[in-house]
């Protein structure tokens, strides 16, 4: 006989609402991440963040919110989606940063490999000042 997991207890309307507001709250210091170029913190604060989604999704699903409390739930999301934006915004950005790194870095390997090693006494040798 296969033993069925027990459900979780279903949070409360208050209890939900604490949720998303420490969903706002770790989405807010994941921009702060993003924005100070911290990838290992992200990916930290990241995996926590989708734990927690994760969580509240399951225990949620039976929780009746009055108007009051699903105004206030909907805000909550339409900022916490509006960091999402942001973050991604940012991590669009950093990739095509360091595409044109990678592009740049094979660009450079491939004129050595084309032409060798320059040598200091040339007249000619290319310099990553030089246009």
């Amino acid at each position: 006989m296969t033993e069925i997991e027990p459900r979780r207890k279903t949070l409360s309307a208050e209890q939900v609402l604490l949720a998303y507001e420490a969903l706002l709250a770790r989405s807010g210091r994941m921009l702060d991440c993003v924005r100070r170029h911290d990838w290992e913190t992200l990916v930290e604060e990241e995996s926590h963040y989708l734990v927690d989604v994760e969580q509240l999704s399951d225990r949620e699903s039976d929780t009746v919110l009055d108007a009051g409390q699903q105004a206030r739930k909907a805000m909550l999301l339409e900022r916490i989606l509006d960091r999402d934006l942001e973050i991604r915004r940012c991590l669009v950005a950093r990739r095509e940063e360091l595409a044109a790194l990678i592009g740049s870095s094979r660009r450079k390997r491939d004129l050595r490999r084309s032409y060798g090693p320059a040598s200091r006494d040339s007249a000619f040798h290319l310099d990553e000042d030089s246009p």
